[in-house]
């Protein structure tokens, strides 16, 4: 922590808050589930995408138990524009498993929220950070660019271990939510100023062009299949509607079906139950 102090970084962060902090209706709640949705849609999606999609999704289900009873056609369809389609699935599947427990309620342990399917440790976090105000430590693209533009100036590959002791010592322990709240959006004002502080990260990488793209396969398979009503689809019908080769088709939609997103009987795709 050469850079910057703690405790000026602390209060720059706040005041940007203060003065341009941003409204998004996760925000604006402290259910577990709301958030935990939230954050998988958020994974790798920017804002923007995510803001009328998540309004959508959330009244039609607004809970696990409604989540986990609807059919995959559907919850691919409303997942639609906010890519990598297997986030869909695994929240279903999160869903189903939280309307199993007790309550069907999301549990307040990291060890339990990271037994759910699709939650790893940066999403198990944010749901005790956010839901329930816990102190935990979270890295993510806006937190990295800001801490590593204050604090590790002239560094490459800076890892994320690197940035954690950080974090703890200018993290606002009486009110955790707010802080990150504040310090993501003070990590995305600074990317549309300086060069992209992220790029010194170890993990940083930059997404390739979707076109000509194992996910631009992927999607229109889906894209086709949710067309067809349950009735599934076979890799000519899936060429003729989609546009694209065969014989990417062919891989994507073996793909999808080895990651359980789609099944396969009879010579046609289609969603399983």
């Amino acid at each position: 922590m050469r850079d910057s102090a703690p405790e000026e970084f602390r209060a720059a962060v706040l005041e940007h808050f203060r003065l341009e902090g941003r409204s998004f209706p996760w925000r604006d709640t402290l259910d577990p589930w709301s958030i935990l949705v939230s954050e998988f849609m958020l994974q790798q999606t920017q804002t923007s995408r995510v803001l009328p999609k998540y309004l959508r999704w959330m009244e039609t289900w607004p809970d696990p138990a409604a989540l986990a009873a609807a059919p995959l056609s559907e919850v691919y369809a409303a997942w639609s524009g906010l890519g990598y389609n297997s986030r869909a699935l695994r929240l279903r599947e999160a869903a189903r498993a939280v309307a199993a427990m007790p309550g069907g309620r999301l549990p307040g342990d990291e060890n339990a929220l990271l037994a759910l399917p699709g939650v790893g440790p940066y999403t198990a976090r944010a749901v005790l950070a956010f839901a329930w105000r816990k102190p935990v430590i979270l890295v993510e693209t806006n937190i990295r660019a800001a801490v590593i533009f204050h604090f590790f100036r002239g560094r490459e590959a800076v890892r994320d271990r690197e940035l954690e002791p950080v974090l703890d010592a200018v993290m606002d322990r009486s009110d955790p939510r707010t802080w990150y709240y504040a310090l993501m959006d003070y990590g995305a004002w600074l990317k549309k100023r300086e060069p992209n502080p992220s790029r010194a990260s170890a993990g940083y990488a930059r997404q390739g062009a979707f076109r000509g793209s194992a996910r631009e396969a992927r999607g229109a398979v889906l894209r086709v299949v949710s067309s067809l009503s349950g009735t599934g689809a076979g890799l000519d019908w899936l060429e003729e509607h989609s546009g694209l080769s065969r014989e990417r088709l062919e891989r994507a939609a073996g793909d999808l079906v080895a990651e359980g997103l789609l099944s396969y009987r009879d010579g046609r795709f289609s969603f399983p139950d």
